[in-house]
């Protein structure tokens, strides 16, 4: 059985419809790490969550809120495909739940439950709309998803250009997306706040340049400095597990 993230990912393009949590330098130094049961969430103004280090209770702080043009286009899309839900017959609400009752949401504490019919509704019509698909009322079949076939990232530095490519070995399906961090120093293993770029085009050559999709939301990444990006296929509104590529900007050839 497949895990999906419920309420929608897509609360999350980027994490685009709701936004980031940005704290001030007196909050950052109000998180401590604790010896106590697993915990997870809000209570009064603490707030526990779960780091690399262990749990981790820090002061509630209010979060940001930029309204940033992904921001708005996501909480958009939310709203209007929230607000069909309502016109669907009793019958397609029905189906809705059934489809949605075999499939978990994403643990958090080792437990999960199924997610409801307007939790799907929403999953799969906003990764539908976000790549440029049309709503559904029913509920499409969950596809067995093919290897994705992308292989790694490279990136060059010639000419005073960087370009940085997806190495494939085969076409992709259409609307596989495609995410990005911020470039970030050498020593980091892993990519934070990764945001929605936009799908891939057809390959060229065995190989898919995704320079412009990355310079236009982070700009030209620095020589010496790490990028992650992520892949994922959208199928219908399902999606598949991201692979996970990285690469270092290397000196001018």
């Amino acid at each position: 059985m497949r895990h999906f993230a419920g309420p929608p990912r897509y609360a999350a393009v980027g994490r685009a419809c709701r936004s980031r949590f940005s704290h001030t330098t007196i909050e950052s130094k109000q998180r401590m790490k604790i010896l106590d049961i697993p915990q997870s969430g809000k209570r009064g103004l603490t707030v526990s969550l779960k780091s690399r280090n262990g749990l981790v209770s820090r002061s509630l702080a209010r979060p940001t809120d930029p309204r940033t043009d992904a921001q708005l286009r996501i909480r958009g899309l939310l709203g209007t495909v929230a607000t069909h839900w309502s016109r669907l017959t009793q019958e397609q609400r029905d189906a809705w739940a059934a489809e949605a009752s075999r499939h978990q949401s994403r643990p958090r504490l080792g437990q999960s439950g199924p997610l409801t019919g307007f939790q799907l509704y929403l999953k799969i019509n906003c990764a539908r709309l976000v790549i440029g698909e049309q709503e559904v009322p029913m509920p499409p079949p969950p596809p067995n998803f093919p290897e994705l076939p992308v292989s790694g990232l490279t990136i060059t530095n010639a000419g005073g250009g960087i370009t940085l490519k997806l190495m494939t070995t085969d076409s992709l399906p259409e609307g596989t997306m495609l995410w990005g961090a911020a470039p970030c120093s050498q020593g980091r293993n892993t990519a934070r706040r990764l945001v929605f770029l936009g799908t891939l085009s057809p390959p060229v050559g065995n190989a898919i340049d995704i320079s412009s999709a990355y310079e236009a939301r982070f700009g030209a990444p620095r020589v010496g400095s790490k990028v992650f990006v992520q892949v994922n296929q959208n199928l219908s509104g399902w999606e598949d597990l991201r692979g996970r590529f990285w690469a270092t900007v290397p000196a001018a050839a």
